[in-house]
């Protein structure tokens, strides 16, 4: 399974940091979106998600809205 790991987020975004300190404490690397700046990116997101709230985060084509650790955990296949 695809374990690329993609955040769509905002830097004043609480659980959006929670998220990316998660999964940098875990060695797990991802690629963020800052969608406050790039209109792109947040359409994209809108688009992939239905969602306009954040963090809106991907694990391969898994969808994951907010931060949610134990689905991350178990997505991932990692330990809490």
């Amino acid at each position: 399974m695809d374990k690329t790991v993609t955040i769509y987020s905002t830097p004043t975004c609480h659980f959006c940091q929670m998220t990316k300190d998660f999964l940098k404490e875990k060695g797990i690397g991802y690629t963020e979106f800052d969608v406050a700046h790039d209109l792109e990116k947040r359409q994209e997101m809108i688009q992939k998600s239905g969602q306009m709230g954040v963090p809106v985060i991907f694990v391969g084509e898994e969808l994951i809205v907010g931060f949610d650790k134990e689905r991350l955990v178990s997505t991932l296949g990692i330990t809490a």
